[in-house]
């Protein structure tokens, strides 16, 4: 990457994390805190839980389709402007109801897409997964740190305090977007993504279906994996919840040394090859899957089958979001993230969702064939489709 493609990259890459940092600081903490409010119930705790992501999966293609149209900074601006507002409300709720409505209007910043198309934006198509790559790597480290970082903190400044540093982190995202973040170039405005007819092509395009359900499926095995994960650490190794963060933490930093190399043959083989490694990466992540439902009793085979899990998993959250922007139409790039990233969202609602279903009816092992089985729905999609070209204008 030449210079301004490493200072767009490092700016967009740190405003996204610092937006996942926030969810995922809440994750470890929220469910405790809200059961010491007067009106705790579970439903309300699911609520609290969910409206994020409900509201984020909603809106994210409004918020794509807008930025062809208006421009990705005045959209990712009003993103991080909502992204403030829940989390004043998140400082002074005093009830789980608030809880919810803050956690709803943090979602409503649904700026994923607009991000992404900016990155696509300000990167060259060669380098673009690499460019993505470090947008996965900063999310992977940011889940690492908010694992580490949320229990020290509630105990510090309690759930209101990091709402405050959820408000200042987005405070700080609007520094970096008009400080740090080049001039967006100019655009044709995206006038079929505009209409309600374009965005059903963008929908329908045969090219973008598989990497639309490939998002749903990678973040559907995600949600559902970690649904299940701590639960063997805690029940069938034995490992106290306080010491989980050394199994991710660790296990993350192995990945990369798996995650690099896919990321270099990619760069280096390009289309030709590069379909198979999409493939590979999707077989070796239900491979990682079918190791833990067959034993997930044994400390070191448990460490092996996640650090496999996260070289495909960070991978695959670099290549589908590249891909996704090589193929979609340039004029309505943000549209089709849009798409995109309501597919990721609604996949992670699906993977808690049928996971718990499975988790109730057949146990831990049943999570992860599941996941195994979407994995290789996954492959064979992927495998008859190949690898995404780059596409021409829906007009044209």
């Amino acid at each position: 990457m030449n210079a301004v493609e490493r200072r767009s990259v490092g700016a967009l890459a740190a405003i996204y994390a610092s937006r996942m940092l926030g969810m995922f600081l809440l994750l470890p903490v929220l469910a405790l805190y809200a059961r010491s409010l007067p009106d705790y119930s579970p439903v309300l705790l699911g609520l609290a839980m969910g409206a994020y992501g409900l509201t984020q999966a909603l809106l994210q293609i409004p918020f794509g389709r807008w930025s062809d149209r208006y421009g990705r900074k005045p959209l990712i601006t009003l993103g991080l402007a909502f992204y403030a507002a829940g989390s004043v409300l998140g400082v002074f709720a005093q009830s789980v109801v608030l809880l919810t409505i803050a956690r709803a209007v943090q979602g409503a910043g649904a700026v994923s897409a607009s991000v992404t198309a900016l990155m696509a934006d300000l990167t060259r198509s060669d380098v673009r997964t690499r460019a993505m790559a470090v947008v996965g790597i900063s999310i992977g480290l940011s889940f690492v740190l908010a694992l580490i970082a949320a229990p020290a903190l509630d105990a510090a400044i309690g759930v209101p305090g990091i709402f405050g540093v959820m408000l200042a982190m987005a405070l700080l995202g609007v520094a970096l977007l008009h400080f740090a973040v080049p001039r967006e170039p100019q655009r044709q405005g995206g006038a079929e993504g505009r209409k309600l007819s374009g965005l059903l092509e963008l929908v329908r395009r045969s090219q973008l279906r598989p990497l639309y359900f490939g998002m749903f499926a990678l973040h559907a095995i995600m949600t559902a994996t970690f649904l299940s994960v701590p639960q063997v650490l805690l029940d069938d190794l034995g490992l106290p919840s306080a010491e989980h963060w050394q199994v991710y933490l660790g296990v993350f930093v192995a990945s990369i040394a798996g995650t690099v190399p896919l990321v270099l043959l990619t760069e280096r083989s390009g289309p030709a090859t590069g379909g198979g490694l999409l493939v590979l990466s999707v077989a070796l992540a239900g491979l990682s899957q079918a190791i833990l439902g067959l034993d997930h009793g044994h400390l070191w085979v448990v460490l092996g089958a996640l650090t496999l899990f996260f070289a495909a998993f960070n991978y695959l959250e670099a290549r589908l979001p590249a891909l996704l922007t090589q193929a979609a139409p340039a004029a309505d790039r943000g549209a089709a993230l849009g798409v995109f990233a309501t597919a990721q969202f609604l996949g992670a609602f699906f993977g808690g969702t049928v996971g718990g279903l499975l988790l109730r009816q057949f146990g831990i092992s049943g999570v992860f064939w599941g996941c195994a089985g979407i994995a290789l729905a996954w492959v064979l999609l992927a495998g008859r489709s190949g690898e995404p070209a780059p596409e021409a204008s829906i007009s044209g």
